[in-house]
């Protein structure tokens, strides 16, 4: 029966003492543990900051990519593949705009978190 002393417990039961609680069919079970202090691991998606981090590193990469091979991204101008083409486009015209936002949020990773 599960309400053999040392199975689940010192008293029987799941570990409460009060002898109401050990003749009880359902005994008193203490609290799962709390995750205080604990952040919950999250991706990309659901965290703007890591979203802004992961498109500023996609139009970077896409164009120093196509600096380096600019054949393999114009191929692709339409469809799915273009979504690289125009990173690479963005990255080119307004690259000093996305300087800028690689610095501050270069420093907003290391110094605000």
């Amino acid at each position: 029966m599960w309400l053999e002393a040392g199975r689940y417990g010192k008293h029987g039961g799941c570990l409460s003492a009060s002898p109401a609680a050990r003749l009880s069919p359902f005994p008193a079970c203490p609290s799962p543990p709390s995750c205080e202090g604990l952040r919950p691991v999250s991706s990309a998606i659901f965290n703007f900051q890591s979203l802004l981090t992961v498109v500023l590193l996609l139009i970077c990469t896409c164009a120093y990519i196509r600096s380096l091979a600019p054949s393999l991204l114009d191929k692709n101008k339409t469809g799915l593949l273009g979504i690289f083409w125009k990173c690479a486009r963005i990255g080119e015209r307004k690259s000093p705009y996305v300087a800028v936002c690689c610095i501050v949020m270069a420093f907003s990773i290391l110094f605000a978190q």
